[in-house]
């Protein structure tokens, strides 16, 4: 077993690292890694309806969506990361309990209560510090899972917190859970990265056959073009997002607009605007010219700044209308 430790931060690199490692590599893998602060989503999930849009960006967080099915979690450097890519049959695929038994162990060894419960979660007292997701390519299945050590709780519940009713979908919806940080729980204090050596240790004593691997300058290239040409994109980490249809009001001193819109592969449709607000000229301008258009920030405020948009929408200012539009 090829047993990484990897230094990477950047969710896009580590996220690629694993469809890399799963399709690329022929051994069995295990690998430890963190990101800075970063929401990663599920495979199957609508991304807006699972963050906070503003607090993503007014923190710089990142968000990605990973090749694995499951809810989305946050990330933060006191946040450990583990992956298993291996070879096997049909017989291990869904095995949640056989790849998670390992970090068990580490945490009885030391003390902590730790258990398996539910679908995919590891629990200490009944609080959530790890979920788990599958991926299978051919004969080959990856398991990834997160470690809250000493992740930022605040920012966990913030970043993924927002309004239920602004979205209507068949989309994987994420079960908020009450969590925990490991560390909380130590009898023998350690920081995240003797926690992250701790645990490779065992792994490696585990698997005999295991050596240290790092990767070489052809992986690195191959998962770094998986980071750009994939991961590090809009239409996969949004664009991907499942059908999904978006209501909101918004009140402006130019008066109430309300929005009502489908979207479909991560393009507007159907877009209907509402609203007491004053204009000059007939709305249904705005509302064909955003018909086909990214539900995407930057996408829809380039468009409307085409327009004279007072004509449209008296005392209103195009970028407070556009954040309307999340």
């Amino acid at each position: 077993m090829l047993c990484i430790t990897d230094s990477h931060t950047d969710p896009y690199f580590n996220i690629a690292a694993d469809e890399y490692a799963l399709k690329n590599l022929t051994d069995d893998c295990f690998m430890l890694w963190r990101n800075e602060p970063s929401i990663i989503v599920g495979k199957h999930q609508n991304t807006l309806a699972e963050i906070d849009i503003d607090y993503v960006k007014e923190h710089n967080i990142k968000v990605v969506r990973r090749i694995s099915g499951g809810g989305a979690v946050f990330h933060d450097l006191g946040n450990l990361n583990f992956t298993f890519v291996k070879n096997a049959g049909e017989d291990a695929q869904g095995d949640f309990r056989k790849f998670t038994q390992p970090i068990l162990d580490v945490l009885l060894g030391m003390g902590i209560n730790a258990k398996f419960e539910g679908r995919n979660d590891l629990t200490i007292d009944g609080k959530k510090f790890s979920g788990n997701a599958e991926s299978i390519y051919k004969n080959r299945v990856l398991h990834h899972g997160t470690l809250l050590f000493s992740a930022v709780m605040t920012d966990l519940s913030a970043a993924l917190k927002v309004n239920p009713l602004k979205f209507q979908d068949k989309a994987v919806k994420s079960v908020r859970s009450r969590v925990t940080n490991i560390s909380e729980h130590l009898v023998e204090k350690m920081d995240v990265l003797e926690f992250r050596d701790r645990i490779m240790q065992h792994i490696m004593a585990l698997y005999p056959e295991s050596r240290p691997y790092e990767y070489t300058p052809e992986d690195i290239a191959g998962i770094e073009k998986l980071r750009d040409e994939k991961f590090s994109q809009w239409h996969w980490n949004f664009g991907d997002s499942p059908k999904y249809d978006f209501e909101k009001l918004i009140r402006t001193e130019g008066g109430s607009v309300e929005f009502h819109f489908n979207v479909k592969k991560g393009r507007i449709s159907s877009l209907r605007i509402y609203g007491d607000f004053f204009h000059k000229h007939d709305t249904e301008v705005v509302e064909k010219m955003l018909e086909g258009i990214a539900h995407e920030h930057s996408a829809i405020l380039t468009t409307l700044k085409q327009l004279d948009f007072n004509n449209y929408f008296k005392n209103i200012k195009v970028e407070e209308f556009v954040e309307g539009m999340f």
